[in-house]
């Protein structure tokens, strides 16, 4: 949107109305902004104005400063912060996290982020639904490079084995937006070393000509992966770009937060040495290995083994990277250990990481290993029991059986027709297959030719009859098109109890009507689906909202009950079951019928 200079048409001060209804909207907008972060990006005193674009865009600037807030469509309620909000308050939007500094270098070039450029956090993928804004930062560096809309929910990014567009970009450090301020900066003096690291396999501006257009060739295609295309994104331009900006860098910074300080102890293990960083990771692993890693989880991407189980392994206060190890990358540790003998891992060349696949548990150095019990104190362990309790206590996830459209699949690559796969276990399958009979097109990587026994898996019956079935498919779509051919079932476990039914999960529906004249009536269904009993929900609730509840089964829905309360407690009754009983908010449907 701001990528090529566009004249702005016009700009006016907003008056004192039109700037608290602009704060309202950002308040809606950015819900967890604090009022001194509100404050920060539109001070109450100062003037704040508005620069209308030819391409629809409404620009609103701090006068003599620089621009905040700005929305893509004219409407005024899609808000989105610039660059210089998130420096002044870095959580006002949440925030993907690059793999890698290198990636950056296309992103701050117009290309859209895609999902093999993210990097998973410890506590798991973050949860988010399609149409959010979100920015974008590098690793080790607070400010935010970016900003873009998710193109998918979290949900449909999981079934897709996280594949695709994650984030179409509308503003980033150094377009035309962050250009039009009348101060512009960068909030450190270490902000672009920060952005784009120095890494052998990337271009560096003190290479020759000949040199650097070798390396942008040979590296263009393992880049693709991770960042969209641009039509403005140009190599050679992008090289250019890249050297202006290390003009532009002074010595402002981003305030200082207290909480973010190191400890002393923490400062001491910051001090590794890459032997003992080694050490520290071989300890980790079989750590993991013996505590948190089942068998059924396997195979298991290296990504989703580092994230969840190695890392949590790791002593408290001590920051585990890779990279300071005499390994430098995860692929060549995990590839070493395999070499010992102590797991079996393989390299997956279309996700481009190690895939643990087994583990010797007769190894001398698991045999030898004693696994640490680490003993929680009692406030920390009472907390975590309590959540446990409460919001833990619900787990519910999609999964897939095969069906007969993909057994011949299943038989050639060996895998059990009777057990239930998650949305990337069975994405894995397929892709396992196009691996075993190398059906990758020669002359584009991105696309699969489809063989007799996997255009059937895929589309037969689904074709119209008359039309031509297709003779290949793009790697994006492969996954999911699998999924759909197969079974759909979910599991639900609460505590002890385990269930597995067929078809996607039912939502529970909360109903808000009017009876009797004014009176209002709330009805609560669906709660079989959760393992929840209704009568004993009813008398919870009689007890929390002061009123009168029952329960009747459902015309027509033979052990399905619904339960009823008296008032309207629509919104406070969809948060109770969310604290107290941990169901998903996306497993809720709230209706409200006595609106007019």
């Amino acid at each position: 949107m701001f990528k090529k200079p566009v004249d702005v048409k016009t700009v006016q001060r907003l008056s004192g109305a039109d700037k608290k209804k602009l704060r309202r909207t950002a308040k809606e907008r950015f819900p967890q902004a604090s009022d001194a972060d509100l404050d920060a990006i539109l001070p109450p005193k100062g003037e704040i104005t508005l620069a209308k674009y030819p391409n629809h865009a409404l620009v609103y600037a701090i006068e003599g400063e620089f621009p905040m807030i700005f929305n893509t469509d004219a409407r005024g309620h899609d808000l989105f912060p610039t660059v210089y909000a998130l420096w002044k308050v870095p959580h006002l939007l949440p925030a993907f996290t690059l793999k890698g500094g290198e990636v950056s270098r296309y992103v701050i070039g117009g290309a859209d982020l895609m999902f093999p450029g993210i990097s998973i956090p410890p506590e798991g993928f973050p949860s988010f639904e399609a149409g959010q804004p979100w920015a974008v930062k590098v690793p080790g560096n607070p400010a935010p490079i970016a900003v873009g809309i998710t193109t998918m929910s979290s949900t449909e990014a999981l079934k897709a084995g996280l594949r695709g567009k994650a984030l179409r970009i509308v503003h980033y450090y150094r377009d035309m937006l962050w250009d039009s301020a009348d101060g512009r900066y960068v909030p450190n003096e270490g902000f672009f070393e920060d952005i784009v690291v120095e890494d052998p396999n990337f271009v560096s501006t003190s290479q020759s000509p000949d040199s650097t257009e070798e390396t942008t060739e040979a590296t263009h295609d393992s880049e693709d992966a991770a960042v969209g295309t641009s039509d403005t994104a140009d190599p050679g331009i992008q090289r250019e770009a890249t050297e202006e900006i290390t003009d532009g860098v002074n010595e402002l910074k981003l305030p200082e937060d207290k909480s973010t300080e190191q400890t002393p102890d923490e400062k001491e293990h910051q001090n590794l040495t890459t032997e003992e960083i080694d050490s520290l990771l071989d300890k980790c692993l079989l750590q993991a290995l013996y505590t948190s890693i089942k068998e059924k989880e396997l195979p298991m991407p290296g990504s989703t083994l580092w994230s969840n189980h190695i890392l949590p392994c790791r002593p408290p206060g001590v920051t585990l990277d890779i990279k300071k190890s005499s390994h430098k990358k995860l692929s060549k540790w995990l590839q070493s250990k395999s070499s010992s003998g102590l797991i079996s891992a393989k390299e997956d060349k279309y996700k481009k990481e190690v895939i643990l696949l087994g583990i010797n548990r007769k190894h001398p150095y698991y045999v030898a290993f004693k696994p640490e019990k680490r003993v929680q104190e009692p406030v920390e362990h009472e907390k975590a029991v309590a959540e446990s309790s409460v919001t833990k206590q619900l787990e519910v996830a999609e999964i897939y059986k095969p069906s007969s459209h993909v057994k011949p699949i299943f038989v050639a690559v060996e895998a059990d027709m009777e057990k239930y796969y998650s949305a990337s276990e069975a994405s894995d399958i397929v892709f396992r297959y196009v691996e075993k009979e190398n059906l990758v097109k020669p002359t584009d990587k991105a696309k699969v030719i489809l063989d007799v026994a996997l255009c059937d898996a895929l589309y037969k019956g689904a074709i119209k009859k008359g039309t031509a079935y297709p003779t290949e498919i793009h790697k994006k779509d492969l996954g999911s098109t699998f999924l759909n051919r197969m079974q759909v079932h979910h599991i639900v476990i609460r505590g002890t109890q385990e269930v597995i039914r067929k078809g996607a999960i039912k939502t529970i529906q909360i109903m808000t009507e009017r009876r009797q004249g004014n009176k209002k009536m709330t009805r609560l269904s669906g709660l079989e689906c959760f393992l929840m009993d209704p009568d004993s929900l009813a008398s919870e609730l009689q007890k929390k909202f002061a009123c009168s509840t029952t329960t009747a089964e459902l015309p027509g829905k033979k052990g399905q009950y619904e339960v009823l309360v008296q008032g309207g407690v629509i919104d406070d009754l969809a948060k109770h079951l969310v604290d107290h009983y941990g169901v998903p908010k996306r497993y809720i449907e709230v209706y409200d019928k006595t609106k007019r």
